[in-house]
């Protein structure tokens, strides 16, 4: 079963409860989404290094079934 977009943005926001998390399934199968997410716990990590803590904070729990998160994000001004 993929990952729904409602457990993605929990996920995140349990690591990050300072940021804005805006996640939205892309083309309906439950298994493409899109995360925006702007927090100051971003300030002066390279973009790679943000990518890493989102994907931290999903604990491993994207399965098999989920084929691709396309992540923005953002420092908090």
């Amino acid at each position: 079963m993929a990952m729904a977009a409602p457990t993605i943005e929990a996920l995140i926001r349990e690591a990050f409860p300072d940021a804005a998390v805006v996640v939205t399934e892309l083309g309906g199968t439950g298994r493409y989404c899109g995360a925006r997410i702007v927090s100051q716990a971003f300030a002066g990590k390279s973009r790679i290094q943000q990518h890493r803590m989102i994907y931290e904070a999903l604990k491993g729990k994207i399965t098999d079934t989920f084929e691709a998160l396309v992540l923005e994000t953002a420092v908090a001004k």
